[in-house]
Order: structure tokens, then sequence, then C-alpha cells
């Protein structure tokens, strides 16, 4: 399905022939993740007008909602009004409100070896990276310094230029994912969680117009995340299905409970506030061995699937989702008129955090689904994401 530009020119014509040479370190086919989100909006008819000659989108028709958000809010593409959150109006720490002393003793219980997993990839020129992402690094001269003293001291330093917490093993913060509710243009209609929205984002004070735009966001950055210290829960999708899952093949409700049945485990092992792992083989099979494919699209859980997890309540709520693949949803999405719903369940909706691109082949070769979770991002003031080294313990 194709929306025709002015002049007869096809949305995807018009953006091929205004795609940019890729980055040297840029793997191949990162087009293709490009092209995910553009059939999605050609296919809800989302791109109504694009500007002659610039190839900028500058207009948007949204789809229209079941029924209509509170709140002055006439068009929302995720349905009901989201906000003010559980945790309360004005709370940007989201779902790592649970991280809580009795989470983390209850994490303690599960640690009887001693045993460490390191779930974090190596970033390394190479690996597969979204869209027009950057991963370079460069050691400024040889050595950066020295020698001084009479010991003769030297040293080096490093110069990393890349998307610090979009790229790799990466955290998703909360003012990653929004959804536009109104019409294109006004700020005010962008909204992320707890009803922030890109006005509150940009502006130091909203009302004095003090726009800061470009140099860190004023609300929901990473320096609001708490650090994770809690149970962990493994849903090995592949070791139920026998096989690497596919592109588009959507992980449900029933595949997660089958998972839990397979490990002797129940829905009471998924407590809230626990970070919730999947593993669909996409990560150990094709991470740095076939990154065409990797980029190719995703297996993932899918909106009843991500619904279930975010859903409040004793057995379920969890702080963290996280997945050995690029999105952890799905991609492309079963539903064409959808576009990455799930990042808005998780984190526009209900707070949760995103781990993407982590590894999990490790724990189940060794038959480990219940664990520790440690994790501590990076607080960079007014960033979106962050990097690290997310560990099981056990």
């Amino acid at each position: 399905m194709t929306e025709e530009l002015r002049g007869g020119e096809s949305i995807d014509e018009k953006l091929d022939t205004q795609s940019t040479e890729a980055q040297d370190n840029e793997v191949p086919a990162s087009e293709s993740r490009r092209r995910f989100i553009k059939t999605a909006a050609v296919a809800t008819g989302a791109v109504a007008a694009v500007a002659a000659g610039d190839g900028v989108m500058h207009e948007l028709d949204l789809v229209k909602p079941a029924h209509a958000a509170e709140g002055g809010i006439e068009d929302t593409p995720i349905a009901e009004k989201w906000w003010p959150s559980r945790w309360g109006e004005g709370d940007q720490t989201g779902a790592t409100n649970h991280m809580t002393p009795e989470v983390a003793l209850d994490a303690t219980r599960l640690i009887k070896k001693g045993k460490v997993y390191s779930l974090g990839r190596v970033y390394e020129y190479g690996m597969p990276l979204f869209g027009q992402r950057v991963f370079a690094l460069r050691i400024p001269g040889a050595p950066t310094g020295g020698a001084f003293g009479k010991n003769q001291v030297i040293w080096h330093d490093e110069i990393l230029t890349t998307e610090i917490g979009q790229v790799g093993t990466q955290f998703d913060g909360l003012a990653h994912i929004g959804a536009r509710v109104g019409a294109a243009g006004d700020l005010n209609n962008e909204v992320f969680y707890n009803g922030f929205t890109t006005r509150d984002l940009q502006n130091s004070d909203a009302e004095a117009g003090s726009t800061i735009g470009a140099y860190g966001l004023q609300k929901l950055g990473m320096e609001n995340v708490k650090p994770f210290f809690c149970r962990g829960v493994l849903f090995d999708v592949m070791g139920l299905k026998g096989r690497m899952l596919d592109a588009g093949e959507e992980i449900t409700v029933a595949d997660l409970k089958a998972c839990l049945d397979r490990q002797g485990m129940s829905e009471a092992d998924v407590t809230e506030g626990c970070a919730a792992l999947w593993r669909t083989g996409w990560g150990e099979e094709l991470w740095m061995k076939d990154n065409a494919r990797f980029n190719s699209g995703e297996p993932g859980i899918g909106v009843e699937a991500g619904e279930w997890l975010a859903a409040k309540g004793a057995a379920k709520g969890i702080s963290v989702g996280a997945a050995d693949c690029w999105a952890i949803e799905v991609v492309p999405n079963p539903d064409p008129n959808l576009a990455f719903p799930v990042h808005q369940i998780f984190l526009t909706k209900n707070g949760i955090h995103i781990l993407e691109n982590v590894r999990l082949d490790h724990l189940a070769a060794d038959g480990v689904y219940k664990f520790a979770f440690i994790f501590s991002t990076l607080p960079i003031k007014g960033a979106t994401g962050s990097p690290g080294n997310p560990l099981a313990v056990v």
C-alpha cells in the first residue's frame, strides 16, 4: 500500500531518494528497520503531507481510538488516558518505584551458588545498529598523555561518539517513547509517561518559555531511575519451541504460560516488580553473525502479552521487560496498523522500562529461570536511555 506525495511520487520513492550514506560502522540492511516504521505509517494513512522537495513529514493524521480519552484529549492512538500514574501526579521514577527493601530481599533468596551471569553484549564496531545510529570509539594519541615524572607515567583516554543509551545492550528511559494525542505542531499534544509532554521535557519553565531542547531533557531523564535489585524471571521461548523464532512471530500469553509450566514454575513466580526476560534465539544465532537478518525484523511479545506483563496486581506488574532482540516486541506487528505498540504499553502507559539486546543463552543452557537481577543505569541527567551490563546472580 503506497501513499502518494504531491506530484505523484510515492513515499517509498521519496524517502529512498532522500536516504543518506550509512555511517562507516553501520551494518548491512539497517534501512530495513526504517522501512518498518515507514510501512506502518503508510499502512495506517498516517503520512498526510510531506513538504515538496525536503522529505520532511509535517503533518500526521492519527488513527482514531475506540473511545476518546478524558481530560480534553480528543485523539489518542493508544485510547484511554494513562495519566496520572499509579505512583501519583509528577512521578518520574515509574516502575522502579517497585525497588523496595522487600523486593531486594526477595531477590537475595534466589542466590544459592554465588554464580554471576553477565547479560550485556560487548559494545563494538560492527554490532547491529538501528537506522543511522553510530558507534565510533577513538583513542586520541598513542599514548594520549605522558610521559611525566621520574616514573614516566603514560596513559590512554578515549573519545566515544554514539547515541549512548540507544545502541547495543540498551535501557530505554521513560522519555524515549510517547504518543501524539492531538493535532500535529502542538508540543502539548505529544504525551509521555505520567502525562509529561514534549513541552515539559524541553522547558525548564514552561510558562516562561525557557526552551532547553537539545541540551538534555528537563523531565523523565535517566537521573530519575532507581537501581534494580529484584527477582528476574526468564521465559525460554526458544527452548519451548525447540528452535529460533522467526521475524514477525508473536509471543503470546499462552506461550509465556507454557514456558512457566515447562520450567516448573507458575504465575506466582512472576512477582510484582520483577524483571521479565524472554529468549527468542535471535541474539545468540544472529548477533554479529548475520546482522542483515538480525535487522530484518524480529520475534517478540505482542500487545496481549505486553498488557499481561504490565497488569497491576499481586502476581504481575513488572519493573522492566528485556529480550535478546533489538526492540523486545514482534516486528513487524501482526496488525499492520501498529508500530511498536508494546513500547507504548510499557514505557508510556505504565512506566515499565525496557532492556534490549541482552544475552540469555547461558541462562537457558544452565536451566536458570529465576535469579537475582541487578542493574544500575548511568544517571545521565536529561538522557533518554543508558548502556550497561545487567547481571543475573544465582
